[in-house]
């Protein structure tokens, strides 16, 4: 129970102080001489006791006050507060014990789930439902699961003495089938297929910070990025389906100041977890921010995307060379020209509502050094529009010109226009409601008959995605 400290002195004493006033006036009465002198002679006494048990008091009320003190710190500790909260009585103070190792390193881990599915439809009524030129939309009427992703991360904090970090991304789903899907660039896509990122990250204090990432990561060449909520529309455009989708090796990140960021990239490649030629590919690449509301983005990338062995599964052949029990051959002679992408893209915040972008991309391919280079060119455009707090209106308009056939297979010029209509019912829950037009200089979609095309395709989207997590801002 709570304790008070007295206010005053024990009543003993009270009676002692009114004795000591009262003997004053019998000693002034009608008290007998003798007598006076020895009440004199108990006065005395008395007052040297008075002064003795004071004394005394005064130093009970200190020991009184110290104590006060130290039970109000108690008291006041967060571990009697929480105590005292469980048991309703008093508690004896227990100093906290350290958290495990292994909760201090979890510390900043986001754990995020995404789902993305969607149903379309192709006015063309194409053989096999089959949406040409799209990476993910893939299916035309068919309800389709476009990604299921768990995201892992416990991002580095430098500023906090913390200068490593974790990121893993797992994705199912025909997204999936997109982005590794391709032995062309994969020479064991099924290995790797479900793992979309994993990478660490260390910052070297280095200046600003010189940060280094190490392992498999989504390609940032064009402007538009894997998970459907952090983009504007929800068909993805042609430059993100041509452009490499992800890059595994090292990366460096240096923030020169507010303004200049400068990007390294050594990798086995483009789309190539496993390297299929002793070739390192490289990225030279700036970030520049002008003003606040302004971001430009501009890279180089070299690389030699020709194998110089291939797979032979169920070979019979004697004396094949395996990989984990996979034999493989070396190809004589192997191509060994190079590829060349020059890509920039930029984006305007031009007021709260407001956002606009555009992109440009140049890439260059040669099969042999000598050999005449197939071209790819062209661009994009996007505007965003808020009309209200959890409504927004989107299009883009985007034309690429294929000298060679290096995306489409054939040389021709396409070109595509999309809107989007996005309604935010929840935070973590959107619809995307689309109608994208694709036409071609050459009839080249496909129709409702064999060996039939046409130069156009027109399709009509609605997209569903979910996410929650920890995780702010652009996956």
């Amino acid at each position: 129970m709570p304790r008070t400290r007295p206010t005053g002195a024990p009543a003993f004493v009270t009676t002692i102080m009114v004795t000591i006033f009262a003997l004053p006036s019998l000693a002034s009465g009608q008290a007998p001489a003798g007598q006076t002198a020895a009440t004199g002679q108990q006065l005395g006494d008395l007052t040297a006791l008075v002064e003795k048990l004071q004394a005394r008091v005064n130093e009970l009320e200190e020991r009184l006050r110290s104590t006060e003190r130290v039970v109000q710190g108690i008291s006041a500790s967060p571990l009697n507060a929480s105590a005292g909260a469980k048991s309703g009585g008093d508690q004896t103070p227990v100093p906290p014990s350290p958290p495990p190792a292994t909760a201090d390193l979890l510390r900043g881990t986001t754990v995020n789930f995404l789902l993305d599915g969607y149903y379309g439809y192709n006015f063309n009524n194409p053989i096999g439902r089959a949406n040409l030129l799209r990476a993910y939309d893939v299916s035309s009427n068919a309800f389709s699961l476009n990604q299921a992703a768990v995201v892992f991360e416990n991002a580095s904090d430098p500023a906090h003495g913390k200068r490593f970090g974790l990121r893993l991304d797992f994705q199912y789903g025909q997204a999936t089938e997109t982005l590794q899907g391709s032995a062309a660039n994969e020479p064991r896509p099924d290995v790797y297929r479900s793992v979309f990122q994993a990478y660490g990250t260390y910052v070297l204090p280095i200046g600003t910070g010189l940060n280094i990432d190490f392992g498999k990561w989504a390609s940032t060449l064009g402007m538009e990025g894997n998970y459907t909520k952090d983009q504007m529309n929800y068909s993805r455009s042609y430059w993100f389906n041509f452009l490499p989708f992800y890059h595994m090796g090292a990366r460096l990140n240096y923030k020169v100041n507010s303004a200049l960021a400068v990007n390294y990239w050594i990798t086995n490649g483009t789309q190539q977890t496993e390297a299929f030629n002793g070739f390192k590919d490289q990225l030279f690449g700036l970030n520049l921010q002008p003003h606040k509301n302004v971001a430009w983005t501009i890279n180089y990338y070299l690389g030699q995307e020709h194998p110089d062995f291939r797979y032979v599964p169920g070979s019979t052949q004697p004396n094949l060379p395996a990989l984990q029990g996979t034999p493989f051959v070396p190809i004589v002679n192997p191509p060994n020209g190079k590829l060349h992408i020059f890509d920039t893209y930029v984006t305007w915040s031009a007021t709260p509502k407001l956002t606009l972008a555009a992109e440009a991309d140049y890439v260059i391919q040669r099969l042999l050094t000598t050999s005449a280079p197939s071209h790819t060119s062209g661009g994009a455009v996007y505007a965003r529009y808020q009309l209200a707090p959890r409504i927004a209106i989107a299009a883009r308009a985007e034309y690429l010109s294929d000298r060679g056939g290096l995306f489409t297979g054939a040389t021709q010029a396409i070109k595509e226009t999309t809107l989007t209509f996005e309604q935010r019912i929840a935070d973590g829950f959107l619809l995307r409601e689309e109608w994208r037009r694709d036409a071609s200089n050459h009839p080249y979609f496909l129709t409702d008959t064999l060996g039939k095309l046409k130069k156009e395709q027109n399709t009509a989207t609605l997209g569903l995605v979910w996410w929650f997590g920890a995780k702010e801002g652009v996956w």
